[in-house]
Parts: C-alpha cells; sequence; structure tokens
C-alpha cells in the first residue's frame, strides 16, 4: 500500500511540476506581447515581398522573422519591466505577469536583455548590419524614447511613439535589399499616422485607467472632445498617405480599391465618434476594432497591389 501511495504521490508532484513550468512559460510569453509582435512580423514580412517582387528566401525569411521578433518582445519585455508601477494600477494591464507576481522585475529585465542580444547577433550575422540596426533602432525608440520618455511626460506620446511600431517595414526592406526606399518609409508613415487615432480609440474608453495611473494621454489632458477632433485630422492624414502611391502608379487597382474603401471607412468612425455623446462609447470602441484590421489588410493590399506574387 505504501508503494502506491508514494506512486501516486510522485505523479501529483510531477503533475504539479508540469503545470508550474507550463504557467512559468506562459507568463514569460505573455511578457513578449504576442498579439503585437504577430502584427509587427506581418508588416516586415509584407515589406520583405513588396522590396522582392517574389516570396523570398525561406532562409533570409525565417531568420529576418526571427530576429525581428525577438527585438520586438524583447521591447515588450522592458516596457512592462519599466511600467510595472502603473501596471499595477490601470485594470487592463493589472493582470500582466510582474503585477501578478509570476515573474519578477529582476527575471523579466534579464530576459528582455537577452532576447535583444540574441535579436541584434542574430540579424547581423545571417541578414545584414543593416537590418540589425534598425531593428535595434525600433526597439531603443518604443523602450527609451517612448516608454521612458514620452509616456508619462506629454500628450504628444503616442503621436511621437508612433515611430516606434512603424520600424519593422523598414527591417523587412533592408533585410531583402540592404537598403532602404520611398516605399518602405511610406510604410513606416502609414503606421505612424494610423497609430494615433488606434490608441486614442482606446484611449477614450480606458480613461479612467490613465486618469488613475496619472498617464497623460490625450482624452485625459485635453478633454474628449479635442481627442476626437485629432482622430479624424489623422483619419484624414492616414488616407491621404496611402494614396500617395496611386499618383506614381506604383500600385495597380488591386491596391488604390480596397485602400480607400478602408480609408473611407475609417474617416466615416472617426466622425460617428466625433457626433456621439462623450458618455457613450460605442463609435469609440468600433473604430479600434476596425483600426486592428486596418493594417494587416493595408499591407495585405501592399502585396497585392505591387503584383509581386499575383
Amino acid at each position: 500500500m505504501s508503494i502506491v501511495n508514494n506512486e501516486v504521490t510522485s505523479l501529483g508532484e510531477l503533475k504539479s511540476s508540469i503545470q508550474f513550468a507550463w504557467s512559468t512559460v506562459k507568463a514569460y510569453l505573455t511578457l513578449t506581447k504576442p498579439k503585437i509582435m504577430v502584427m509587427l512580423v506581418v508588416t516586415a514580412y509584407s515589406a520583405m515581398i513588396v522590396a522582392a517582387r517574389h516570396t523570398p528566401d525561406i532562409r533570409l525569411t525565417f531568420d529576418t522573422l526571427s530576429g525581428l521578433a525577438m527585438s520586438a518582445g524583447a521591447g515588450a519585455v522592458l516596457n512592462m519591466w519599466y511600467d510595472r508601477d502603473i501596471d499595477s494600477i490601470m485594470n487592463r494591464t493589472s493582470n500582466r505577469p510582474i503585477p501578478m507576481g509570476q515573474i519578477s522585475a529582476t527575471n523579466a529585465l534579464i530576459f528582455g536583455l537577452t532576447l535583444e542580444g540574441l535579436s541584434i547577433a542574430l540579424l547581423a550575422f545571417t541578414v545584414n548590419i543593416t537590418t540589425a540596426v534598425l531593428s535595434f533602432a525600433g526597439f531603443v525608440y518604443y523602450v527609451v524614447i517612448y516608454t521612458m520618455w514620452l509616456k508619462r511626460r506629454t500628450p504628444q506620446n503616442i503621436v511621437i511613439g508612433g515611430g516606434a511600431g512603424a520600424f519593422p517595414p523598414l527591417v523587412g526592406w533592408a533585410a531583402v535589399t540592404g537598403h532602404l526606399g520611398w516605399i518602405a518609409w511610406l510604410m513606416f508613415a502609414v503606421i505612424f499616422l494610423w497609430t494615433p487615432p488606434h490608441f486614442w480609440s482606446l484611449a477614450l474608453y480606458k480613461n479612467e485607467d490613465y486618469v488613475k495611473a496619472n498617464i497623460p494621454m490625450l482624452p485625459v489632458v485635453r478633454g474628449f472632445r479635442h481627442t476626437k477632433i485629432s482622430m479624424l485630422i489623422y483619419s484624414i492624414l492616414l488616407l491621404g498617405a496611402t494614396l500617395f502611391p496611386c499618383f506614381f502608379s506604383t500600385f495597380n487597382w488591386k491596391y488604390t480599391f480596397p485602400t480607400v474603401l478602408m480609408g473611407a471607412v475609417f474617416i466615416s468612425l472617426a466622425v460617428c465618434c466625433l457626433k456621439e455623446s462623450d458618455k457613450s462609447m460605442k463609435w469609440a470602441k468600433r473604430m479600434f476594432l476596425s483600426s486592428v484590421l486596418y493594417v494587416p489588410v493595408w499591407f495585405l493590399a501592399s502585396v497585392i497591389g505591387s503584383q509581386a506574387i499575383f
């Protein structure tokens, strides 16, 4: 009987150990913000296809996207490490691994720096130096310029900080060509202009969180009306930027049609958001959800419209 009991105990301990190990792995994965990472990788890969005018080499693609994913993950980890004090205050972020005590701040810092080091090494030795430098620049922009400098100091944090998420297309383009073309910079500009209406629409219905954490997001500092007008302005500028290639016959109608349609819908949502009462967040939420789809759909249109693979 004692042997059976010992075996049952051992199996129970093994099961607990496996569960603990798996929960730890999931916590570290959560630190890298995998959903955002996927979107960044999609934009980089799209830029690679457009730059190459066909599906790029598999090995080059794997090395580039792996290095970029590690760098993006490292930036997310360092963002959560630095913001751990305000993350514990905000309802939207209070269940993150560090505030929940699943991972210590020290371990998170080591993990983030290790990921970035591996990213630089991989990109520099298997792709090219330009790609490694651009990826590292995106990491520094997000962690230092946005997270540590802008986020807690100015309501323009999202406007200026929008450049952080715009680096992946530059990384993808440089991986294929070794340099940067104007279409790569257009992709950068599109994400840069898309970021304010995307994030401000979220900030509108999460305003209380930012008030509690004393973060000077635009709705907190300037009010809802000013924020909604700014969202409309950036939505119009975004459409203008996306239509720029149409005047040079860079892309075909397969690009122009969905681009115009998406831009019109996005502007319409901004107008509806502006018209609705500040007590209602229906259109703000719809605009946020629409903005999540905007980037992958636009980059897909860029791939198709460039006649790269179709």
